[in-house]
């Protein structure tokens, strides 16, 4: 009896993707099925970056083929590609950018902007082409967090070249002000720098830019949600009930909009003596985790208030880059995977394949 492809579809609904916790043939990343006699050969499109998981991917899909009576040879190609998807209805995608993703808090002090960059080098090193903007223009952190300095280079007068550093692609109103300089300007300014570095900053093919938003649900907020085009926002809080209290806020606000959340990060859940090694719940337990089944949002994880974290982000060398194999940075390697597959099944952006239709009137 000679082998089918319903054969190897059958035998691979029920392999499960440990990712997105569904099998390979109802996620339809099952493609180019061959056989010829008991040679099989098949490739498994990811929609996520997924390099440190490709070979165990590979050898579960290949274990459960073999069991096929009469196979012999199994070829599993097993790869990442990323597409753009869905953005806010009326809002265009950008030019080289596939999927931009909001990083927000309703208040500051959470560890947005530390969160933010550990994600950004988490789906890097994972493959992905990944972008950071900070747009926290009143406290512009991603500079010293990510170690760069220096002025972006303009080829053409007009726009500016991204700053390098870890793998990621970098623009920040910090990279043209002087540090002590404050940022004494009115919410139209503020709206208009934010435009133009999003707009005018030469991004490299990016799979995700990561947006490093500023506290609370203000202008720069609202141009952000009518004007750029975010595949979804993750938001980050404490599980403090002051800081939940604005946290539900900018959630609200981002679902008002039509931002769908990806979901919740509990930054500093729980604090760990560094001489005795003794969990202790400062900022209360369990607050995240409510918030997210009040507003039917997935919990994304929770990351402990630890000394090397902000000692390693004060250094421009943050956790994932530093510690890539600690506790910590595996926490955050699992937010920046979940985000991912969260992404990876919204709907696929459509836009481009229609026609464009222009009215003149004679």
């Amino acid at each position: 009896m000679s082998i089918t492809a319903e054969d190897v579809k059958a035998r691979l609904s029920a392999v499960i993707d440990p990712n997105s916790q569904k099998d390979f043939v109802t996620s339809k990343s099952v493609k180019n099925i061959k056989v010829d006699g008991g040679a099989i050969s098949l490739d498994v499109e990811l929609g996520y970056p997924a390099r440190s998981q490709i070979e165990s991917i590979r050898a579960a899909v290949t274990a459960a083929l073999q069991l096929i009576p009469g196979a012999e040879t199994v070829s599993a190609n097993v790869y990442s590609k990323i597409i753009s998807h869905t953005v806010q209805r009326g809002v265009k995608l950008m030019p080289n950018v596939k999927n931009i993703i909001a990083v927000a808090s309703g208040k500051g002090g959470v560890g947005k902007s530390t969160t933010a960059v550990n994600l950004a080098l988490a789906l890097a090193a994972e493959g992905a082409a990944v972008g950071v903007l900070d747009a926290d223009i009143y406290g512009p952190s991603q500079p010293m967090m990510l170690g760069i300095t220096g002025r972006p280079e303009s080829k053409d007068g007009k726009t500016m070249e991204p700053l390098e550093n870890h793998g990621l692609q970098v623009s920040s109103i910090g990279f043209m002000i002087d540090p002590d300089e404050p940022m004494v300007w009115r919410g139209p300014m503020v709206v208009q720098a934010l435009t133009q570095l999003l707009e005018q900053t030469n991004w490299r093919d990016l799979d995700y830019l990561i947006v490093d938003m500023p506290p609370g649900t203000g202008d720069i907020q609202l141009t952000l949600s009518q004007k750029v085009p975010v595949t979804g926002a993750v938001i980050v809080t404490t599980p403090q009930d002051i800081a939940l209290l604005d946290a539900r806020k900018g959630l609200k606000m981002f679902e008002k909009v039509g931002i769908p959340i990806l979901g919740v990060v509990e930054n500093m859940s729980t604090h760990i003596c560094s001489n005795c090694g003794h969990a202790e719940a400062i900022f209360g337990h369990g607050g995240g985790e409510k918030m997210c089944a009040d507003f039917g949002v997935e919990f994304l994880g929770a990351l402990p208030l630890t000394m090397a974290i902000r000692e390693q982000t004060d250094s421009g060398r943050p956790t994932v880059v530093a510690e890539p194999d600690g506790p910590v940075a595996t926490v955050y390697k699992e937010i920046a995977r979940k985000v991912a597959v969260k992404v990876a099944e919204k709907a696929k952006d459509m836009t481009s394949k229609f026609p464009s239709i222009v009215i003149k009137s004679d």
